[in-house]
């Protein structure tokens, strides 16, 4: 449930009080920062993003749920937003996937680590390289741990199409994390038979 204080602030926005509106953007945008990032994979294309989602929440506070929760508005706005920006640089593709989702039988499972604390470098390139449609569905899971139902909501989708392109995300993301590792062990295991080969 939205907080009092951001009730409050978005009543008064609404009315037209600009310094209410700057305390939303200020209690948000650490959030939509993140969504814009990971969704754009830029930081100056993150910081557009960012800047034409409340550019359009401003101007559409009208139309604003007041049962609704703000920052749940902004997520949706900013994801319409990055998704506008990747189309219009045609990054934005549709991946087509044959197999449904498999356990690997492994015991790394990377969106049990996507969190804004510490995310290792082969996560974020996993997930860097997962096409919009599937990277968006995974950041608004696991990073910011929205149910099914909300991230429907907010990408305009079916649940079913959310739970879809999900297990899709992070099968990749596992692929591509375990044929990382397996080069890293190649290229580690190669390394220490050279040398033992010239040792003597």
């Amino acid at each position: 449930m939205p907080t009092p204080q951001i009730r409050a602030d978005v009543a008064a926005a609404r009315d037209g009080d600009d310094e209410a509106f700057k305390r939303l953007v200020e209690a948000t945008y650490s959030d939509i920062f993140m969504v814009a990032a990971r969704l754009t994979r830029n930081h100056h294309d993150a910081l557009d993003v960012v800047q034409e989602a409340y550019f359009r929440a401003y101007r559409g506070l009208i139309d604003f749920r007041s049962e609704a929760r703000f920052s749940t508005w902004m997520h949706r706005i900013t994801v319409n937003c990055a998704n506008t920006l990747l189309a219009r640089r045609s990054r934005y593709r549709y991946d087509q996937i044959q197999q449904d989702f498999v356990d690997l039988n492994g015991d790394y499972y990377p969106e049990r680590r996507l969190d804004d604390t510490e995310i290792s470098a082969e996560v974020q390139n996993a997930l860097d390289d997962l096409p919009a449609n599937l990277r968006a569905v995974v950041v608004l899971s696991d990073v910011f741990d929205l149910a099914h139902a909300e991230i429907a909501k907010q990408l305009g989708i079916s649940a079913t199409a959310v739970k879809v392109r999900l297990h899709r995300g992070r099968k990749r993301m596992r692929l591509a994390v375990q044929a990382s590792r397996e080069i890293d062990e190649s290229i580690i295991t190669g390394g220490n038979s050279y040398g033992a080969s010239h040792a003597v």
